[in-house]
């Protein structure tokens, strides 16, 4: 291994050990050197850029590599990007994605896909040696990515659902794409709109609005006690009556443990007065008219009861308010 000179030093280690040949031959590496390591005491991981280690790279090594081949101006993009900035749905690809600057040209190398764009992106964010697109550009392209409508929604979803961008920047991102390639994108924003937090939530609230019975219910509201003790928030809330709908998933609950907890915590709104009524994902794909049929009359014996005394507040709402606390609901019924 040969000796680096201090400034280079300082380079690599802000750059997690990767660095490109340029920079080599900028900071008095020779080419008889380089050729001499690569391969032997170096990892060759894209077309002139180096680990100065023969281990696997990490995950952030590779990424740092794939900005250095796609050079300046360029930012991790899509899934790649999603995924730092929280959204788990993203489709956890090997393939590292990354966005240059128009005019340079796309191109690919191993794991690194670089893809041109003429859209200029004002935030984009910085963490130490890497570069990230804007939260709701890294989600509205790796929903762009997806492979099906469900997993397109899930991530828009996510996005808005963890506070990672909003739905006016995902909708502002979508109407920047060209008409063809932002088309598969709209019934997915307008899923992350509804207030739904997973796909089977949206679902549950598409098939809600065809009942002649059933009021509009609010999505994912808080709720407390007449006391103010914070209550399990339901996925669809009916107000008026203060009856409570739960999608109970293994996939977007967990399992185990986890998928316990879920179930138990119904019973703090049970153990209030709350009518709850639970549903499967499965049950609304597959059998939509019993499961509807059977919200309408669960919301017929809850009308026949006095309105529990708890307190709801839409969550769109207790967000704009910045508490968790909602106001005084409407009074009890008789």
């Amino acid at each position: 291994m040969p000796e680096f000179p201090p400034v280079l030093q300082a380079v690599l280690a802000r750059q997690d050990n990767v660095v490109t040949r340029a920079q080599l031959f900028e900071h008095g590496i020779t080419y008889p050197t380089v050729r001499w390591n690569a391969g032997r005491g170096w990892r060759i991981l894209l077309p002139q850029v180096y680990g100065t280690f023969r281990e696997q790279p990490t995950v952030r090594q590779r990424q740092v590599a794939a900005l250095l081949w796609a050079g300046p101006g360029s930012v991790l993009a899509g899934p790649t990007a999603a995924r730092l900035h929280g959204v788990t749905s993203a489709e956890p690809l090997a393939r590292v994605h990354v966005l240059v600057p128009a005019p340079r040209s796309s191109r690919t190398s191993g794991f690194c896909e670089v893809r041109r764009t003429l859209l200029h992106d004002p935030c984009i964010v910085t963490r130490g040696p890497l570069r990230l697109s804007s939260p709701a550009r890294a989600a509205v392209d790796a929903a762009r990515a997806a492979r099906t409508p469900d997993a397109r929604a899930a991530i828009l979803i996510e996005a808005v659902q963890r506070g990672i961008a909003s739905v006016d920047d995902l909708a502002e991102w979508v109407h920047r794409l060209r008409p063809r390639d932002a088309a598969s994108l709209h019934a997915p924003l307008a899923e992350a709109a509804s207030g739904a937090w997973s796909v089977p939530e949206s679902e549950l609230l598409d098939l809600v609005a065809t009942s002649l019975v059933l009021p509009t219910p609010w999505p994912n509201p808080v709720v407390t006690s007449r006391e103010g003790i914070p209550l399990t928030s339901p996925d669809a809330w009916f107000d008026d009556v203060g009856m409570a709908v739960m999608v109970h998933s293994y996939r977007y609950h967990g399992e185990g443990d986890a998928w316990d907890d879920t179930v138990d915590k119904d019973g703090d709104l049970v153990g209030v007065g709350v009518v709850v009524a639970g549903v499967t994902p499965r049950r609304i794909r597959e059998r939509p008219d019993a499961v509807l049929a059977r919200l309408e009359r669960a919301y017929a014996s809850a009308r026949t009861r006095p309105r529990p005394a708890v307190r709801a507040v839409p969550r769109h709402l207790a967000a704009l308010r910045g508490t968790a606390t909602p106001p005084a609901g409407p009074p009890a019924r008789g």
